[in-house]
C-alpha cells in the first residue's frame, strides 16, 4: 500500500482535516482549514447485527462463502466498513454449516477477512414463549450448552465472538460466565428473564443488551420490569434499532438518554429482504413477510414486525434528527462505542487502522449520502 491522503469534515471540530495513510494505518490527522463545506470524515461504520441484505441470506440452508463475500461487498456501500455476520436460531447442522460458510469466505476474501473479526450468535439460547422469542423458530430453542459452542468453534475456527442468551436458563449464569472466561462478548436478549437474573448475568459477565425494548413480551409489570434493569445496570451496554419501525421516537429518545451516549450502539438487524422492492417474499425466518415502501418488514394480518430492512446508516441519521442528540454524537455510537468491543476499532485517530467513510448530511433528508469508503485506507 502506498502513502496518501484522505480529507474530510472532522466530525468533533466542523474543521477540514487531512488523515495521511501509510500501510492502511493512520499516520496523522493534519487539520487543512476551518472551511464548513466538503463532505464529512468519519470511522467507517460498525454493525453488531446483521443476518443479510439485498437477497444475500445469512440464514439460509443453503448459504455460501460467495453470498457472505457478496454481502460484505454491498455493506461497504453504505459505509458499514466492520460487521458481525449474525447467525440465529437454527438446527445445529445449518448453525455448522453456516459457520464454515463465514470461515471460507475469510480465507477467500481480504475483504471478508477484515470486516468480519467474529460472528454473532443470536440464539438458540432465547426465551421459548411468543413474543420475547421474535421470529426465531421454537423448535431449535435449545438451552446453553457449552459443548455446542466448542462444536461452533471448531466449525469457524473460532470465529464466534458474541452470543446473546436468555439468561432465565438453569445454567444461564454459569455459561455466561464460561463464555466471558474465553473472551466470549455476551448479550442479553429475547427473554423474559426476572429483573435480578439480569443483574446476575451482568455479574456473570454479559455485556450487552441486544435491540433493547424489541425481543420482549408485548406487555410487562409498570415496574419492576427486565427493561428497567437494563436500562439502569452500567455493566450493560445497549443495542438499538433506529430504523423507525422498531422503537418510536419517544422510546428511544427515553432509553438513550437512560443508557447515556456512551452505553448506547447502534445496529441494523437487516434481514436479507432489505433493499429490495417492496412486495411479499418467503423467507426462511419468519415465513411470509411484507416489505413497504417505507422499509418495513411486516407479518401480513398481525401488525408485528418480521425483521429489519433499512442500512445502519438510516439509523446514524434518524438519531441524529432526534430533539437533543447531533451528528456526532449518532456517528459514535456506530463507531467508537461498539468498536470498544471489536479490537478499538471505529476511532479517528493515530494508530487506527483507516477505515474512513466520507459522507454528507442533509437533516431535512432521509439516509446519509455515502460519496466515498475506504477499508484500510483503500477505496472500495
Amino acid at each position: 500500500m502506498s502513502q496518501h491522503s484522505i480529507q474530510g469534515r472532522d466530525l468533533a471540530s466542523g474543521e477540514i482535516v487531512k488523515v495521511l495513510v501509510d500501510d492502511g494505518v493512520i499516520q496523522a490527522i493534519v487539520p487543512v482549514s476551518s472551511s464548513a463545506e466538503g463532505p464529512w470524515l468519519s470511522p467507517g461504520f460498525i454493525d453488531l447485527q446483521i443476518n443479510g441484505y439485498c437477497g444475500h441470506d445469512l440464514n439460509d440452508q443453503s448459504v455460501t462463502p460467495e453470498v457472505v463475500i457478496a454481502l460484505a461487498q454491498q455493506l461497504v456501500t453504505f459505509g458499514v466498513t466492520t460487521f458481525l455476520p449474525t447467525l440465529i436460531t437454527a438446527a445445529e447442522e445449518q448453525l455448522l454449516a453456516a459457520l464454515r460458510a463465514i470461515a471460507a469466505a475469510r480465507r477467500i476474501s481480504p475483504l471478508a477477512a477484515h470486516m468480519i473479526p467474529c460472528v454473532h450468535m443470536e440464539g438458540p439460547h432465547l426465551s421459548p414463549p411468543d413474543g420475547p422469542r421474535g421470529a426465531h423458530p421454537r423448535a431449535h430453542v435449545r438451552p446453553p450448552d457449552s459443548d455446542e459452542l466448542e462444536r461452533w468453534q471448531a466449525a469457524s475456527g473460532g470465529l464466534v465472538g458474541l452470543v446473546t442468551v436468555s439468561p432465565h436458563w438453569d445454567g444461564a449464569l454459569d455459561y455466561i460466565a464460561y463464555l466471558s472466561r474465553k473472551g466470549i462478548l455476551v448479550a442479553l436478549g429475547h427473554t423474559d428473564a426476572a429483573p435480578a437474573r439480569i443483574h446476575a448475568a451482568a455479574q456473570a459477565g454479559a455485556v450487552f443488551s441486544t435491540h433493547l425494548g424489541n425481543g420482549v413480551a408485548g406487555e410487562l409489570p409498570r415496574h419492576p420490569n427486565l427493561l428497567w434493569a437494563q436500562l439502569a445496570d452500567d455493566r450493560l451496554t445497549a443495542t438499538f434499532i433506529a430504523d423507525g419501525h422498531h422503537l418510536p421516537a419517544d422510546t428511544l429518545i427515553a432509553m438513550l438518554r437512560a443508557k447515556g451516549i456512551e452505553r448506547s450502539v447502534l445496529v441494523s438487524d437487516a434481514v436479507a429482504v432489505g433493499g429490495l422492492r417492496p412486495g411479499v417474499y418467503q423467507t426462511p425466518v419468519g415465513g411470509s413477510v411484507e416489505l413497504t415502501a417505507e422499509g418495513r418488514i411486516g407479518i401480513p394480518g398481525t401488525g408485528m414486525l418480521g425483521g429489519a430492512a433499512l442500512p445502519l446508516s438510516l439509523g446514524i441519521a434518524n438519531v441524529a434528527r432526534l430533539p437533543g442528540f447531533s451528528l456526532q454524537q449518532a456517528v459514535r455510537m456506530a463507531t467508537e462505542n461498539p468498536g470498544r468491543f471489536i479490537g478499538g476499532r471505529g476511532a479517528l485517530r493515530v494508530g487506527a487502522q483507516a477505515d474512513l467513510v466520507q459522507f454528507a448530511w442533509n437533516p431535512a433528508e432521509g439516509d446519509l449520502d455515502i460519496s466515498r469508503v475506504f477499508v484500510r485506507g483503500v477505496e472500495q
